[in-house]
């Protein structure tokens, strides 16, 4: 059976401030308007995720939530992991290899250069750098989350949301 990971590197967010923790700068209006573009995109090519996986820092939960808005996915029900701020790719892994086996399509929202990193790690496939509110869909062939590692990945596509613009 084959399970999709949608990697979604969180929209644009407020710059770094003296008195703002990077954990907590939150996304700008052209973050959220890019959020909700690419999660209308995600519905028109019918690509529904059963699980979210999102960092805690705000900036990739509110992502996750604009994006599970149009999704119609509750966003109570997104899940945050510490393991997704600054964890690596090695965290990124623990975190695919401990979904649930039942879920077949999950959206794991995170950050550069961490969910870049993972991305190629997985696919193969060489992305430079993710831009932000860009998705990979990589999809695996008869393996469980449990079984994924390096290069276990096939490469689907890669959008950001200038490419929606621009199409």
């Amino acid at each position: 059976m084959k399970k999709t990971l949608i990697l979604v590197r969180h929209a644009a967010a407020e710059d770094q401030k003296l008195m703002v923790r990077d954990f907590e700068r939150e996304l700008l209006g052209k973050g959220r308007t890019d959020a909700s573009a690419m999660g209308r995109w995600l519905v028109s090519k019918q690509v529904n995720p059963d699980r979210f996986v999102s960092s805690a820092a705000a900036r990739a939960h509110q992502t996750a939530v604009i994006m599970a808005d149009q999704l119609q996915f509750p966003a109570g029900s997104i899940v945050l992991e510490d393991f997704l701020y600054d964890g690596g790719p090695r965290g990124y892994l623990s975190v695919v290899n401990a979904i649930p086996s039942e879920s077949q399509v999950v959206a794991l929202f995170g950050h550069n250069p961490d969910i870049t990193y993972f991305a190629e790690y997985l696919s193969g496939k060489d992305l430079d750098s993710m831009s932000k509110c860009s998705l990979v869909i990589i999809e695996f062939e008869n393996l469980d989350w449990a079984e994924i590692s390096a290069k276990t990945g096939k490469f689907v596509l890669y959008i950001s949301p200038r490419e929606l613009r621009e199409s």
